[in-house]
C-alpha cells in the first residue's frame, strides 16, 4: 500500500506461499500488479519479474482466473452511469489494457509510441482518480470494456 501511495503506477510483484483467495485479492486491492506463488520455478519467477517490470499484470495461472472471477462478480453490481468522460483513444487504450496487453503491445497495435500509450493511461488514471494499473483493469472489467470490440 505504501509503494502504491508514492507511485501512481507501481510495478509490484508479490511472491507468497499463500494462494488463498483473500490474500491474493487483498494484494491486488493494495496495488500489486502480479502475484506469484513461491512454488513457481526459477524460470517462471524470472519471467514474472521481467514482465512485471514491463508493466504486465502477471499471476500464477490458477490465480489469474480467481482475480478475474472476483472482478466479474463486482462488475455484476450496478455502476453509476455518471462519471468522467474518456476520449475515444483513452477508451481504446483502456480496452487493450483490460485485455492484458503491455504498453508496447498496445503501441504496436494502435501505431503509437510507447510514451503516448503511457500518457493515455496516466490521463485515464487521473480522470478516474485511480492509482495504478490494477485499479484501472478493475474499472474496465466492471464496465465490460475487457470484451470484444474497440481495438
Amino acid at each position: 500500500r505504501r509503494l502504491a501511495a508514492h507511485d501512481p503506477q507501481p510495478r509490484i510483484l508479490v511472491l507468497s506461499a499463500s494462494g488463498e483467495q483473500e490474500d491474493v485479492l487483498e494484494a491486488v486491492k493494495a496495488g500489486a500488479s502480479g502475484y506469484l506463488l513461491k512454488s513457481a520455478s526459477r524460470q517462471e519467477f524470472l519471467d514474472a519479474v521481467s514482465r512485471t517490470a514491463q508493466g504486465d499484470a502477471v499471476f500464477t495461472p490458477g490465480l489469474a482466473g480467481l482475480v478475474l472471477g472476483e472482478y466479474r462478480r463486482l462488475a455484476a453490481q450496478p455502476v453509476p452511469a455518471d462519471g468522467p468522460r474518456l476520449t475515444e483513444r483513452e477508451t481504446q487504450v483502456l480496452r487493450l489494457v483490460a485485455k492484458g496487453l503491455s504498453y508496447r503491445q498496445i503501441a504496436e497495435r494502435l501505431v503509437l509510441s510507447h510514451r503516448t500509450v503511457q500518457n493515455h493511461v496516466q490521463n485515464t488514471l487521473n480522470k478516474l482518480q485511480l492509482h495504478n494499473r490494477a485499479q484501472l483493469i478493475r474499472y474496465a472489467i466492471e464496465r465490460g470494456l475487457d470484451g470484444p470490440g474497440g481495438d
